[in-house]
């Protein structure tokens, strides 16, 4: 079956004597090592792990959310899968971007790199919710630092010089200081293999501590246009994708939300492939 396959492309290793040779038990979904006979079952270390919900139900929803470049609600995963319980259906899609998230934190952007940050619109925290000026359905703005990997081309027959981007990340800032700037950028980049660009702001100040360059201007229509070009593309379709598909989302839970569009625009060239991606990053993430 599709998901022993790629386990085994991964590598199963015995949690209790680390032993990578093993059988399979096909009548009981599991694999027995050869050294100290215990079992592990095929779903066990994945995130469908302990799930309530059939293994049928993930891969469904597995493929529903690899087969479109727009995100799916949960609440459009239950109606197109005719479940009864929204709150599993919920807990599923997060788990999965999750892994998403945990996936592209493997790797680090390098070479030309744009940085900048956007403002998100999400629910108010319930603190907000209680105050007298925030009435029913109040908003709040949330602060995403997004990078975008690019390369220069140069066409040999005009000489126009255009910048192409590779990939992306986001990643949402708990506050405008540039301590947590610099510490959410080093982690995101290959230290000292990479050129930034990005405007003025003071939050930037200290960037140039963690790479080879660092040039910076002035914030306006050109360096939108420009310099700052695929990172305010991808800022833009991100916003048009959260307001087109979910009906609210919290602050807290932005992130995954960001994830799940950063690990698609990240794989637009993948096609058909991105679904065993996903089922990969599945196998593989960390926690349930």
């Amino acid at each position: 079956m599709h998901l022993k396959e790629q386990r085994d492309k991964e590598g199963v290793v015995c949690k209790r004597c680390h032993d990578t040779e093993h059988y399979w038990l096909q009548n009981k979904w599991s694999y027995q090592y050869k050294s100290c006979n215990s079992r592990t079952s095929l779903l066990s270390g994945t995130i469908m792990e302990s799930s309530k919900l059939s293994f049928m139900t993930w891969y469904k929803t597995i493929f529903l959310l690899s087969t479109t470049k727009k995100g799916f609600s949960s609440k459009e995963i239950q109606r197109q899968l005719g479940l009864k319980r929204y709150e599993p259906v919920w807990a599923m899609v997060h788990k999965l971007r999750k892994a998403m998230g945990q996936r592209d934190d493997r790797y680090t952007l390098e070479g030309m790199i744009e940085m900048d940050e956007g403002y998100f619109t999400v629910e108010a925290s319930q603190q907000a919710h209680n105050t007298q000026k925030a009435g029913r359905g109040s908003k709040t703005k949330s602060n995403v630092m997004v990078i975008a990997e690019s390369t220069i081309l140069e066409d040999i027959d005009t000489g126009k010089v255009e910048r192409q981007c590779r990939y992306f990340k986001a990643k949402v800032l708990d506050d405008h200081k540039s301590e947590g700037t610099d510490a959410t950028f080093e982690k995101a980049i290959d230290g000292e293999k990479t050129i930034v660009f990005t405007d003025k702001s003071t939050s930037y100040v200290n960037i140039a501590d963690y790479v080879e360059i660092h040039m910076s201007e002035k914030s306006d229509a050109q360096t939108t246009k420009e310099t700052l070009k695929w990172v305010h593309i991808a800022i833009s379709n991100a916003k048009r994708n959260f307001v087109g598909t979910y009906h609210k989302i919290k602050k807290k839970y932005l992130q995954l939300y960001l994830n799940e569009f950063v690990y698609k625009l990240n794989r637009r060239y993948f096609g058909e492939r991105i679904f065993d991606r996903l089922v990969i990053a599945s196998i593989t993430a960390n926690g349930h």
